[in-house]
């Protein structure tokens, strides 16, 4: 990447993380630029579809709803973007697996055409585990609540063979190399539980809504076991 194309990284960087307008001097000093190269700088973002409101004298803003042109991809950047689709291609989740494949390939199309074969020639790769295989629409349905926020009717085997029947808030679905985790507030237990997916004999989603938003839950048991954020 030239050294140009870094700095037009770090100034799309530089505005994303403001939610007010910033002025070109401020920007500009901390770019260590001049204001007019800040000013072309701001005008090559543009040409590149990046949606920025303002003008000189009144400040810069990213709006929330820009385009990131394809240039904004780092080499670092683009073997995160890598290593984590191909842990999705190689994983238990087939359906994931196949909507990983798609992105990559529209991610790859996005790219400059002098830097197309990026992606392939990144060196990472990630090993499934030998984790036990839990059913494709299992997981689809939990995607599914996790997604429009719906209580789940479970019948679950814990870890000394006893099924119970429960009703969950689902919050977070987590992918280990031993096997599939949901975190999920329990009724029957009145605390938040994780739940092995090859325990799972049925999972029935319902129509009902969670009571309080899934953010706010994931916020709750975040806070409660200290725990950074997922992002």
């Amino acid at each position: 990447m030239s050294k140009r194309s870094e700095r037009l990284l770090l100034l799309m960087q530089a505005l994303r993380r403001r939610r007010r307008p910033a002025t070109g001097q401020v920007l500009a000093d901390e770019m260590g630029i001049s204001l007019r190269s800040l000013y072309r700088d701001i005008e090559t973002l543009k040409s590149l579809g990046a949606a920025i409101d303002g003008a000189a004298g009144l400040g810069f803003q990213l709006r929330a709803d820009y385009f990131m042109p394809p240039l904004m991809f780092s080499e670092a950047e683009v073997e995160a973007l890598v290593l984590g689709l191909r842990s999705l291609i190689h994983g238990p989740d087939a359906d994931m697996a196949e909507t990983a494949r798609d992105a990559s390939a529209k991610i790859a199309a996005m790219l400059p055409e002098d830097r197309r074969g990026d992606m392939e020639a990144v060196g990472l790769f990630a090993v499934p585990g030998r984790a036990p295989e839990a059913a494709d629409h299992t997981l689809a349905d939990l995607r599914k609540a996790l997604r429009d926020e719906l209580q789940v009717e479970l019948s679950y085997r814990d870890g000394e063979g006893q099924l119970t029947e429960r009703t969950i808030h689902p919050v977070a679905l987590g992918y280990r190399d031993d096997g599939q985790m949901l975190v999920a507030w329990c009724m029957l237990r009145g605390d938040y539980r994780r739940f092995r997916i090859e325990r799972m004999e049925q999972v029935r989603l319902t129509d009902r809504r969670l009571p309080r938003p899934r953010r706010t839950l994931l916020h709750e048991w975040r806070m409660a076991n200290q725990l950074p954020d997922l992002a």
